[in-house]
């Protein structure tokens, strides 16, 4: 059985905002938008909230129309701001109840080359089961896998699951297997929270059982945790923390309840050594692919943008039953930009410039005797 797992980078729709040339010219923006839909979301609004709010609006765009260059205020029902002839914004609402509407990121199509690159990297793993990162929602993942794949002359995936989330930007987590290896019982948990009522889960922490043709049964656990460039780092690390210690505490319970084979996979936006993911790297016999015997990193350490060890960010992580059993493994980095100044690996003709990459991220694969 050959387990994966890609970052697909959205198929074919992206926030406008998380589509720019880099990370610091969209990450204002989102921070922006995830305050104001915060500040919208409280049961009342403070004087000092609605001031807020009206700068937050401004700064987004909306000071004139409730559709701005990257985010929409959609108002189905009720009074939450009106707009004055003289200019400027009035929010009227006294609260979340006062108003029936959204705050939502708009989108754009993916690059055309990069929808395609990232098909190729799908057919070219030969996966039986895969774990996809950043997929907008299942009708989307399962339209990719029908449409795209077989134009390409690859074969669809049998199976397609998607739970929703628990991020607005459409970026989810879902799962992909062939004939032979059906999904059976899943469970989400986009509910477990923090103790202050939040949600621990960026997106979801999904658990997917998977039976092979011997019969045996496979659980995996298909992660994105918290981004560091999302939020200040002290929060940012403690979420991730949070996180992996949530994530540590469920491999736990699976185990003392006999499963053998289970795999958590996924972008973890954070290295090895990190203290973050301490609790699930370090606190538990989980055992990171990249340590395998039979693992070959193809000459880079990292799974991100140029592959350095800083940027080491995806996993596959193996209970100790299901890494002896490991046979070979890998990166694929043919559907990433491979620089130019030299080349680091190479990569489909179709890669031309970093904008048609399939991904920033690599795939990564385990062969596994199960």
């Amino acid at each position: 059985m050959k387990l994966a797992v890609y970052n697909v980078e959205n198929l074919f729709d992206r926030a406008k905002a998380m589509n720019l040339d880099s990370w610091e010219e969209g990450r204002p923006v989102l921070e922006k938008f995830a305050t104001l839909n915060g500040l919208l979301g409280q049961v009342t609004y403070a004087p000092a909230d609605k001031t807020r709010m009206v700068e937050l609006m401004r700064d987004l765009g909306l000071e004139k129309s409730d559709t701005g260059p990257f985010v929409i205020l959609r108002r189905n029902r009720g009074g939450l701001l009106r707009r004055p002839k003289d200019g400027g914004v009035v929010i009227e609402a006294d609260g979340r109840a006062d108003w029936v509407g959204s705050l939502e990121l708009r989108d754009e199509p993916v690059n055309e080359h990069a929808m395609r690159n990232t098909a190729r990297v799908m057919m070219d793993l030969e996966a039986d089961v895969l774990g996809v990162i950043e997929a907008e929602s299942r009708p989307v993942l399962s339209a990719f896998n029908t449409e795209i794949l077989p134009a390409l002359g690859g074969t669809p995936f049998r199976h397609v699951m998607l739970i929703d989330g628990n991020d607005e930007r459409g970026i989810d987590v879902g799962l992909m297997s062939r004939t032979g290896y059906p999904i059976g019982t899943m469970c989400s948990r986009v509910d477990d929270q923090l103790p202050n009522g939040q949600p621990v889960f960026s997106r979801d922490c999904p658990q997917f059982e998977v039976t092979t043709p011997n019969g045996e049964t496979l659980l995996v656990l298909v992660n994105h945790l918290k981004s560091k460039g999302y939020g200040g780092k002290a929060a940012s690390d403690a979420k991730r923390k949070a996180q992996a210690e949530r994530i540590a505490e469920i491999y736990r319970g699976l185990i003392d309840n006999g499963a053998r084979y289970v795999a958590i996979i996924g972008d973890f936006n954070d290295t090895p050594s990190s203290a973050p993911l301490a609790p699930l790297l370090h606190d538990t016999d989980l055992a990171d692919i990249f340590t395998h015997p039979a693992f070959d990193d193809g000459g880079y350490p990292g799974t991100y943008g140029l592959c350095n060890a800083a940027n080491k960010i995806d996993y596959i992580l193996l209970s100790p039953s299901l890494f002896e059993r490991v046979r070979s493994g890998g990166v694929y980095r043919t559907g990433m930009w491979p620089g130019s100044r030299p080349k680091r690996w190479e990569a489909y003709p179709e890669v031309s410039r970093a904008a048609d990459a399939g991904s920033d991220h690599a795939a990564l694969w385990a062969d596994i005797d199960l």
